[in-house]
């Protein structure tokens, strides 16, 4: 039996992986969070409180639990907090990842990290794995420590990098598709920028890639996101499609005329060929991914 220890288990990839693993019996998990409670405390699921910037406290975790993986779901993702708060960003985005490459090599456990897309420019995107990072920003910049940490540790280790997440969850802090929706649904008028192209990533392809790597027994750098490369308006304009939204409501704007703190790259998104054969798996597209997202919508209004 496989024992898997989920880091950050609170956030919407941490829930999607623990709903998923943890009712399955040939797994052994053990959910983490740096909160107290468990989002999903009326359920028979293991936890326990664990903030991964103290480094004896997972030490101590995970030599106790002696997990066979270790799944990094944490991180300090808001771009703009990063770049006003670099000694906390980089506590969270590293320091935390030195913890558990630390504690994995320890125990001989396998670490998947999840990585992003700001660790590249964004001038000539889409990527494949093997193109040289080059980040713009502060948030990039932690990440791409964080990825250097694990490559260079001499432990078994895949770096999953996305970008665009979107999903919903209990209680998980907004990302661009939930605001999208919440704000036409409010009758807002909203500005968004047509000249950020990525690949918008439903979270139940990333969860999905993750569990196929361990499961795969495979290493190194995956490259995992939606199966299309369109602008920000662009999916806001599918978005207002799926859920019957006023589409009229949403301005194209140009990134500039944002004034956002840090800088964002541009022309990003992923190649994703390699996952899609190592992994043997089929990525959403955006309206796939919208059509599945409304669905969890109304299941969890029910």
């Amino acid at each position: 039996m496989k024992r898997i220890l989920i880091c950050g288990s609170n956030g919407l990839l941490g829930q999607r992986l623990s709903s998923i693993l943890s009712g399955q019996t040939q797994y052994e998990v053990l959910n983490t969070s740096i909160e107290r409670s468990f989002v999903f405390d009326d359920r028979m699921f293991d936890y326990t409180q664990l903030d991964i910037t103290n480094r004896s406290d997972v030490k101590s975790l995970v030599s106790s639990f002696q997990p066979d993986v270790i799944l990094n779901a944490a991180a300090a993702t808001n771009v703009d907090w990063c770049e006003s708060n670099h000694e906390a960003a980089w506590k969270i985005n590293v320091t935390a990842v030195e913890n558990l490459v630390e504690a994995a090599r320890k125990v001989h456990a396998q670490l998947i990290h999840v990585s992003t897309d700001y660790i590249f420019d964004g001038k000539s995107g889409p990527y494949d794995e093997t193109a040289s990072p080059n980040p713009i920003g502060y948030y990039g910049k932690t990440k791409l420590a964080s990825e250097n940490a694990v490559r260079t540790a001499d432990i078994s280790y895949a770096i999953v990098r996305t970008l665009v997440l979107y999903g919903c969850g209990i209680g998980v802090k907004s990302n661009f598709a939930l605001w999208l929706i919440q704000s036409l649904r409010e009758g807002k008028h909203i500005r968004v920028v047509e000249d950020q192209v990525g690949n918008p990533t439903y979270v139940g392809d990333l969860a999905a890639a993750i569990i196929r790597i361990f499961e795969l027994s495979r290493q190194g750098i995956y490259h995992v996101a939606g199966s299309e490369n369109i602008s920000r308006y662009d999916f806001a304009l599918r978005a207002a499609q799926v859920f019957n939204l006023d589409a009229s409501l949403i301005e194209r704007v140009k990134t500039s005329d944002l004034n956002q703190t840090a800088a964002r790259p541009m022309q990003s998104g992923f190649i994703l060929n390699k996952a899609e054969k190592e992994l043997d798996i089929r990525f959403h597209n955006a309206t796939e991914g919208l059509l599945m997202l409304k669905q969890e919508l109304e299941e969890h209004k029910n």
